[in-house]
């Protein structure tokens, strides 16, 4: 669409001629030479005079009635740039966040190790690995002692002595 509108190789091709075909002088172009001003203005009344001859002499067959066609790639340019930006401050807020989790993650395994050397004192893996299997040890043993008869025993002795305590 805006290829066609321009032509194949993107200029305006009346514009191109216009140039080529310019008058040699300004009286050719019907400019009045004494409005050309080359230095620079004394005042800003001057200035602002020079401006209102100028706007007097112009004439409006040269403006352009059309609105120029707006290229739409430029906005989606623009809105991709403003994506990539988003996405790379995504990134950068993610990698912070991981950052943070690994430091977290380290920091509660370095207070679970101060606090068992704190209970347990030196080495207190192994100290907690003696615990556990002294505990497996004597549930074995518990577990193979004949409870019936030894709580046949333990009654008799259990009961005196609560019948002592509810005497007094």
């Amino acid at each position: 669409m805006l290829k066609d509108e321009l032509g194949d190789t993107g200029t305006n091709k009346e514009m191109r001629d216009a140039v080529e075909t310019a008058p040699a002088s300004f009286e050719e172009a019907g400019i009045n030479p004494d409005l050309i001003r080359r230095e620079g203005f004394a005042s800003e009344a001057e200035y602002r005079a020079y401006i209102a001859t100028l706007g007097a002499h112009a004439s409006v067959g040269d403006t352009v009635e059309e609105p120029l066609p707006i290229y739409e790639g430029h906005v989606l340019e623009g809105r991709l740039q403003e994506l990539r930006e988003e996405l790379e401050n995504l990134r950068a807020r993610l990698h912070v966040i991981q950052h943070q989790a690994a430091t977290v993650v380290t920091e509660n395994v370095r207070w679970a190790d101060a606090s068992a050397h704190a209970q347990l004192g030196n080495q207190p893996w192994l100290k907690l690995a003696g615990a556990m299997a002294a505990t497996f040890v004597a549930t074995r043993g518990i577990m193979r002692l004949p409870l019936g008869a030894v709580a046949t025993t333990a009654l008799p002795l259990v009961a005196a002595v609560m019948n002592r305590k509810l005497a007094r």
